[in-house]
């Protein structure tokens, strides 16, 4: 299953009081494992940064200044995110200041159920403490020392690491890997181990005569050839 992992930067903190996108960043994951594969963009708000916006992303009205345009990459942008699920952190913040650019130019929204919002399943996982992003880094003992700032992409690849633990998928992973199964470009591996002392036989020699002889029916590619005995 593909997912996109994402996060945003803006202006403020209201979409209706004409604050602004200006970065975005997007991880793409399959079967809840990163593929390598991200999408990141910083964009011309059309407007002037304030300081408090600044002082969380450092991102200045000069730095954005030629930067694209939300219409110019809104096409890049939606393909990038094609119809996977959304893993967000508060999704209704970003969801919302995604939605409203969306408005602007007359295109459809996102719809709110392709969401999953990080902030809610870690506020049922861990009650009556702080679930933000930083605090989930620290309690996974995720290495977050490069955040020193917000970034829309770095916050997208540590989210979509917490996540990984979020949903119990590392230790699903774990498992796989002890029973010999692996995951490489999406598709899943599968490793036989050969017993140290092989199980006695329970078939008789007649049972294994005749199961010799359904295989030699299937044909020189059958499957079954592979588990005969020599």
């Amino acid at each position: 299953m593909r997912e996109i992992v994402l996060d945003t930067e803006t202006t403020g903190l209201d979409p209706l009081r004409g604050d602004r996108l200006v970065e975005i960043g997007c991880v793409e994951m399959f079967n809840h494992m990163p593929t390598g594969q991200s999408y990141h963009v910083y964009l011309n708000p059309e407007r002037d940064m304030p300081a408090e916006a600044f002082a969380v992303h450092g991102l200045s009205t000069e730095f954005l200044a030629d930067k694209p345009l939300f219409a110019a990459v809104v096409d890049d942008f939606l393909a990038f995110l094609g119809d996977a699920p959304l893993i967000i952190h508060n999704a209704s913040f970003d969801i919302g200041f995604i939605n409203a650019e969306l408005d602007k130019i007359k295109r459809k929204a996102i719809a709110k159920e392709r969401l999953v919002d990080t902030l809610l399943l870690a506020r049922r996982k861990h009650p009556g403490v702080s679930n933000r992003l930083d605090d989930l880094c620290s309690r996974y003992a995720i290495d977050n020392s490069k955040r020193t700032k917000h970034g829309a992409l770095l916050d997208a690849e540590l989210l979509a690491e917490v996540y990984i633990d979020l949903i119990g998928a590392r230790q699903s992973s774990l498992i796989l890997a002890e029973t010999g199964r692996g995951v490489r470009g999406g598709a899943i591996e599968v490793v036989r181990r050969v017993r140290e002392q092989p199980l006695a036989p329970r078939g008789s020699d007649a049972e294994r005569e005749a199961h010799r002889a359904f295989v030699a029916t299937l044909g020189d590619k059958a499957i079954w050839r592979d588990y005969l005995e020599n």
